[in-house]
């Protein structure tokens, strides 16, 4: 899910504080612990994936969380990566210190040794997945580099390594996001032959409305300089994106059941956020929770939920709702401070992909072999480690949860909060 962390996460000040604060009263005061929700009251509330509204069709996908065994995932190909041309979107998320790397190389592919490096770590990632008992697909191999052009713009393309970044399982739904930058418009079409198999297989699918991507969508003088002016854009409610029409990227959402949590960010705005909720309800809640984050872009190396009532947040981005979460009773984990060296290129993302991790299940982890410290801290959750070296696959904007998408979990839909 790109995880730019500066580059992985419209209104403005008040307005943005408003909605948040309405949005969590409404969604999240009350919320009752999982770990003494009695038999009974979590069987009332269950639900499975085995079949559609009208119960004649068994269907491929099914995930409701973050932690049930995992069973099915896709797994992304960082092949013929792309790097995207340096528009106002891909500076407002990238660090300062790579923008001269996007102005000389942008529209050309990623270096090619490193990114074979990716392809032979995300090959063995896959390996170890299905030693471990799980299904995986891949999405189309595609030349990204192709010129395209719409009414609004021209762009080339990135690459299709994120599938958390453009697909959204919710239930036996698989939701495909509208995205926010011009280099992703057309990312949807290496999945789509996967998708339409799910399709003919009884799965819900459901493309979210494609955004123009005109200018009108980005504020062309986003004044980005330096962290400082990051952090008070963010402070004031103000992002790159505009609430021109709806956008979203899949990762600014994270699942826990019946209640799924939101971020506005770099890609993600208010209206792309009250589209998924109007979608979703009434059987799901869509909760809008905020970050200390100078650049916020894709939540899943911010706020991690890897299990129910346990959360990774992030020290370096600290969630501003997080006393409402420790009054219902949830366990806060603070990972630790990343092992990945300073001068490791990281392109699109930030060094806390070292919680961006995948749960095989709730007591089995997939995680960074090199990332020794964070091995520990699961070690004394109890919690196993899956260890896989992706330092390379990093460098291309993600970590474990960013790379992959689950498609199917063993388990049920229940409601975790009150």
């Amino acid at each position: 899910m790109l995880r730019v962390r500066c580059v992985r996460g419209g209104s403005r000040g008040a307005e943005a504080v408003h909605y948040i604060g309405s949005m969590l009263s409404k969604g999240l005061v009350g919320w009752v612990q999982r770990t003494f929700q009695s038999t009974q009251a979590a069987a009332a509330t269950q639900k499975d994936c085995t079949a559609d509204e009208t119960g004649s069709h068994d269907s491929p996908v099914c995930s409701y969380n973050e932690w049930d065994p995992l069973e099915e995932v896709i797994v992304g190909r960082p092949e013929n990566a792309s790097v995207p041309p340096f528009t106002v979107e891909v500076k407002a998320n990238t660090y300062e210190k790579y923008w001269p790397f996007y102005q000389k190389h942008g529209g050309n592919i990623f270096p090619q040794e490193h990114v074979k490096k990716a392809i032979a770590e995300i090959e063995e990632m896959c390996n170890i997945l299905r030693h471990e008992g799980v299904i995986v697909q891949r999405p189309e191999v595609i030349d990204w580099s192709v010129q395209y052009k719409t009414p609004d713009f021209e762009s080339t393309g990135l690459y299709a390594a994120m599938p958390r970044d453009i697909l959204l399982v919710v239930g036996n739904e698989i939701i495909e996001a509208p995205m926010a930058w011009r280099s992703r418009f057309f990312e949807y079409r290496a999945y789509r032959p996967l998708i339409k198999d799910y399709f003919r297989r009884g799965a819900k699918w459901t493309t979210a409305p494609k955004p123009t991507m005109a200018d009108e969508l980005y504020d062309q003088k986003y004044p980005i300089r330096t962290v400082e002016d990051r952090h008070k854009l963010a402070a004031q409610g103000k992002f790159v994106t505009t609430e021109f029409e709806p956008c979203f990227d899949a990762a600014d959402f994270m699942r826990a059941g019946r209640d799924i949590f939101a971020q506005r960010s770099q890609v993600t705005n208010y209206s792309g956020i009250e589209w998924m909720r109007r979608h979703l309800a009434p059987e799901y809640k869509v909760h809008v929770i905020s970050f200390k984050d100078p650049n916020p872009m894709h939540i899943d190396a911010t706020f991690n939920i890897i299990g129910p009532g346990l959360v990774l947040s992030n020290p370096d981005r600290p969630c501003h709702q997080i006393d409402l979460f420790k009054k219902a009773g949830w366990t806060i984990v603070t990972p630790p401070t990343p092992l990945i060296p300073d001068d490791h290129p990281l392109w699109m993302s930030s060094k806390w992909l070292s919680m961006n991790v995948l749960m095989l299940d709730e007591k089995r982890v997939m995680v960074d072999a090199n990332e020794t410290s964070i091995h520990k801290m699961f070690e004394k959750l109890g919690i196993s480690t899956v260890k896989v070296s992706i330092r390379h696959a990093n460098s291309l904007g993600g970590g474990f949860h960013c790379w992959t998408c689950d498609v199917r979990r063993r388990g049920t839909l229940q409601s975790y909060f009150s």
